[in-house]
């Protein structure tokens, strides 16, 4: 039973990671690099990530900087950004690139609010989907004799308890990047 209960507890962890690097990759009108994570770019043939081919670094609160160390890839990883669904023009200047990050008008503030909610639902979907996963192994366990009456309605507070944490997280977490899209 315990077993159970850490692999449930296991899974809504993971659950709360994803969450925390989706809400990274949005953009929020300030210089993340981390907007920068799910982009590729082609060299020499294989699809490799911007992090692993340059220097990227916040020079201002509003301007990312690209330094790639070997100059050669400096259009290619122009070319991913445009292809890229970021909605920032890189500024190549020879040696670097600088992505300029607009500040956020109140309909795209709105926008990027309805998204991080729409993230958060997911994750809670995918929290109540681990809790019933883990009642099904227990009512499992319980035909097959291995736990008592007793032992169910145990395990059943303790999950929902799990449950109940994490749900209150991914509000939480919620409120914080909503508050932080705002506000900037």
């Amino acid at each position: 039973m315990k077993d159970v209960l850490n692999n449930a507890k296991e899974r809504m962890e993971k659950t709360m990671k994803v969450l925390g690097s989706d809400f990274a990759a949005i953009r929020a009108g300030r210089a993340n690099p981390a907007v920068l994570d799910r982009i590729t770019v082609d060299y020499y043939g294989t699809p490799t990530p911007i992090q692993q081919m340059a220097a990227v670094s916040v020079s201002d609160a509003r301007i990312l900087v690209i330094q790639p160390w070997d100059k050669s890839s400096l259009k290619s990883i122009e070319k991913a950004i445009q292809a890229s669904d970021l909605g920032i023009n890189p500024a190549n200047d020879g040696s670097v690139i600088r992505l300029t990050f607009p500040q956020l008008t109140e309909e795209r503030r709105k926008e990027l609010s309805k998204d991080i909610k729409k993230l958060g639902e997911e994750a809670k979907v995918a929290i109540r989907s681990i809790r019933r996963d883990a009642n099904d192994k227990i009512k499992t366990m319980k035909k097959n004799g291995d736990l008592t009456e007793d032992d169910v309605k145990l395990f059943d507070k303790d999950i929902q308890k799990l449950t109940d944490k994490y749900i209150e997280n991914v509000d939480g977490a919620v409120a914080a990047k909503e508050k932080e899209i705002m506000t900037v």
